[in-house]
């Protein structure tokens, strides 16, 4: 099991949750913490994160990088732009959370690669 614990929010792939599992990585979705169909406020969501002592795995790049200065004692915030190959994305950000663990305060990008 590797070392960094994920909180994907609601709008992340479950495709890509089952890859990064399987690649060894402890993912919680929101559908599995019961927080799906809620309409969850972003900070809500990183507070949620903090107490589960997970990194906030999400497509919202533009809020989370405003939660990032603004809370700043985070368990780290992968923050992703979609990309429909599943498996390629998830070793995508198994390289980048690798490279960065541990990941405690960290704001780290996964782009999708441009063809």
């Amino acid at each position: 099991m590797i070392e960094a614990r994920l909180y994907g929010n609601e709008n992340f792939d479950l495709q890509v949750v089952e890859h990064l599992r399987n690649l060894g990585f402890d993912v919680l979705t929101a559908k599995e913490a019961g927080n799906a169909n809620q309409r969850i406020p972003d900070e809500q969501v990183m507070e949620f994160a903090l107490r589960e002592k997970r990194a906030v795995l999400t497509f919202n790049r533009k809020d989370f990088f405003k939660l990032h200065k603004s809370i700043p004692n985070h368990f780290g915030i992968v923050a992703c732009t979609y990309d429909a190959n599943y498996e390629a994305f998830a070793k995508r950000i198994q390289q980048a959370v690798l490279s960065q663990l541990p990941l405690n305060g960290k704001l780290i990008r996964v782009y999708r690669p441009i063809s």
